[in-house]
């Protein structure tokens, strides 16, 4: 009998450490709402943190960044004129890599606001319009490429029916990895070798295995949801957005969600000293909310 109870209390304590990313008292603080920090906005997106822990975030329709400084709990316009920027994420020297879907580009922007046009099309025709994207380890990036026709567009056509996930390699070559209804939000672990890719329309979330540069395993389907911006936790948990932010576990169930006053929630990242307050893009406005957590390094 001293046997099988062991091996039953083995078991329970085993079940109890596989459940304690899944509980979400170990992640947020009880009776802490989402902060409103500022709702002067027309749609925010795309927020990336740089190494500061400050986050920066796009106002695509008035084609605008800000910059959230944690330290004041502060809100100023880093850059105008960016191309009608998406996306964002940062690279490993700190620079802006922007879903710049204006001209349907991909660009780099430096602290000091310089800008590189890092790509302009694939295999010589126009992208629809970059949207999300994530950097690997080796300075490649993935990004979605679905079709949100543009009131702002001037002269467009479509050149590339199908609505693609890409890989940009560290010299600039581009090559496309699959077709999705409509592709939009992507995040990747470098950690776990994980890709999330969401297609919006289809109301799915995918992950795949990375194998290498821009090598990717089959797809496998991660929830019955899409998102139009995601992010990772130390504990591997996805946030997923729409109607505000959704967390899922890394087995791919659903553990919390987070309520946001407002029609839709766009995006979200970990920023901070500490990396462990949520910054939310929703709509008009933009919140934070302080975790027990942080961001997957």
């Amino acid at each position: 009998m001293k046997n099988i109870w062991s091996l039953g209390l083995v078991g329970l304590v085993l079940a109890l450490q596989s459940c304690k990313s899944t509980n979400y008292t170990t992640m947020f603080y009880e009776n802490t709402e989402p902060k409103l920090v500022s709702d002067k906005f027309k749609f925010t997106e795309g927020p990336a943190t740089d190494q500061s822990g400050n986050v920066y975030f796009t106002d695509q329709p008035n084609d605008k960044i800000y910059v959230w400084d944690w330290k004041t709990d502060k809100i100023s316009v880093f850059l105008d004129k960016t191309g009608r920027a998406n996306g964002t994420y940062f690279d490993k020297q700190d620079n802006l890599i922007t879903c710049s879907d204006n001209k349907g580009e991909i660009w780099k922007i430096s602290k000091d606001k310089s800008i590189e046009v890092l790509s302009k099309g694939f295999e010589g025709k126009r992208l629809n319009g970059p949207n999300d994207l994530w950097l690997d380890k080796n300075g490649g990036i993935y990004f979605t490429d679905p079709l949100y026709k543009r009131d702002y567009w001037e002269d467009f056509k479509v050149e590339i029916p199908e609505k693609n996930l890409y890989y940009r390699n560290k010299n600039g070559k581009i090559s496309k990895l699959e077709t999705f209804v409509q592709p939009n939000g992507i995040i990747g672990s470098t950690k776990y070798k994980k890709l999330y890719v969401s297609d919006i329309d289809a109301g799915k979330t995918y992950v795949y295995d990375i194998l290498g540069e821009g090598k990717l395993s089959e797809k496998k389907l991660f929830c019955e949801m899409g998102s139009d911006g995601m992010t990772l936790d130390q504990e591997e948990n996805l946030y997923l957005t729409g109607d505000g932010v959704t967390v899922f576990n890394s087995k791919g169930e659903k553990i919390h969600h987070i309520k946001i006053p407002e029609d839709w929630t766009g995006n979200v990242t970990f920023g901070g000293e500490k990396n462990n307050i949520l910054f939310i893009t929703a709509s008009k406005s933009v919140y934070t909310l302080p975790t027990k957590t942080s961001a997957l390094k």
